[in-house]
């Protein structure tokens, strides 16, 4: 193979998605990864992810992950995989903070279906948390958890199975120009011309696309599990997905039992620097104080000792909103990233719309706030 229609670089979940979204559309495509997906070295791993409809982040996200929703049904219907659990969200905090007060806002200006409790009414319907009186609590049914293993696996093995070539163990040293497209430069030495490229290499990006580099930084991250005393309280038929606000707008969130004795328990941000080559893989018991110190004082029926945790990685941009569009002076490479730690539910979303650039479709959703523009023409 010399030339493709479109070469996906990064095979975690936004490349994953885009790759089986161009083969739907009978895109001749090829992806690259430089390990073998899915696996555990960027940031589509650790066996769960939050889905959530309501979103501080900002309201104009509300469309974007309903689509994202309906998208993940149907990769469940064509895979024959189970992808994903609807338990609903908690958003729990001060009245005012940012992400109760932000989600809240998000719920009621895109009518979706909520429930907005007092923290004595809240406690009685979820006795897990330990609330504060001045605790305020938004219930979001539409919302819950989706596996990421599964997902880059089975949207893969899709497109695969409808022609699409997937070559692992393959990495990209390089894009370069190339008559009517993009030169994809391989570590091997071997090259491939394309007309599009998606690219979607996580932590990887910056290398790739210096003119965004500079926008781009990779925070390591690590996710805990704790034991639960009764796991029934924990199931996601009970215990719905969370994000907490803490004082001085800190985060922690959660997830529901997966594996029958263990609940899921992170910091969101808070952590350090990282290079995707080098980054420390081993796990500290420092790594794990936040997590254990918030199990201890804000959760009932938790342990407040990790059973295990991982390394995964943020790719962070300033405004922590993502990046879908072109890279500026470059327009046939499309750049999917800067996932800030909270993208993976609008993966399939972001393959679509990105498989709909190359095609010439119509885009159905705004994804103007996404363009990698916004921080080159400051």
């Amino acid at each position: 193979m010399d030339r493709c229609d479109a070469a996906v670089v990064g095979l975690g979940a936004m490349g994953a998605m885009a790759l089986w979204r161009l083969a739907e559309r009978g895109v001749a495509a090829a992806g690259f990864d430089m390990y073998e997906p899915p696996h555990d070295r960027g940031s589509s791993h650790g066996g769960s992810r939050i889905i959530r409809t309501a979103y501080a982040e900002g309201a104009f996200y509300v469309p974007l992950a309903l689509r994202s929703w309906r998208l993940w049904e149907e990769l469940e219907n064509v895979s024959g995989r189970h992808l994903l659990t609807r338990c609903g969200a908690l958003t729990i905090g001060s009245p005012k903070s940012r992400f109760v007060h932000g989600a809240l806002s998000s719920a009621r200006e895109q009518h979706l279906e909520h429930e907005y409790l007092a923290a004595d009414e809240a406690a009685r319907r979820w006795p897990q948390h330990v609330l504060r009186p001045q605790d305020a609590v938004l219930f979001e049914p539409l919302a819950g958890v989706l596996l990421p293993e599964a997902g880059v696996q089975a949207a893969l093995d899709r497109a695969r199975a409808i022609g699409a070539v997937v070559r692992t163990n393959s990495r990209v040293a390089a894009l370069t120009d190339a008559i009517d497209g993009v030169g994809i430069e391989l570590e091997d030495g071997s090259r491939v011309e394309a007309d599009w490229c998606v690219l979607a290499a996580g932590p990887w990006l910056g290398p790739l696309v210096p003119e965004l580099a500079r926008w781009l930084q990779v925070e390591r991250q690590v996710n805990a599990w704790f034991p639960v005393d009764d796991v029934e309280l924990f199931t996601p038929e009970r215990f719905p997905v969370f994000i907490r606000e803490l004082d001085g707008g800190r985060l922690r969130f959660g997830v529901p039992s997966l594996d029958g004795s263990s609940i899921k328990v992170a910091v969101h941000h808070e952590g350090t620097a990282a290079n995707p080559d080098s980054v420390d893989r081993n796990v500290s018991a420092a790594d794990c104080a936040g997590a254990e110190a918030f199990v201890a004082s804000m959760l009932h029926g938790v342990t407040a000792k990790s059973l295990r945790a991982i390394v995964c990685m943020y790719t962070n941009t300033p405004d922590e909103h993502l990046l879908l569009g072109a890279v500026p002076g470059h327009p046939r490479v499309i750049v999917l990233g800067g996932c800030s730690g909270h993208s993976f539910k609008f993966a399939p979303l972001f393959g679509e719309v990105a498989c709909d650039m190359i095609t010439g479709s119509a885009i159905r959703d705004d994804v103007t706030p996404f363009s990698p523009a916004r921080f080159t023409q400051t």
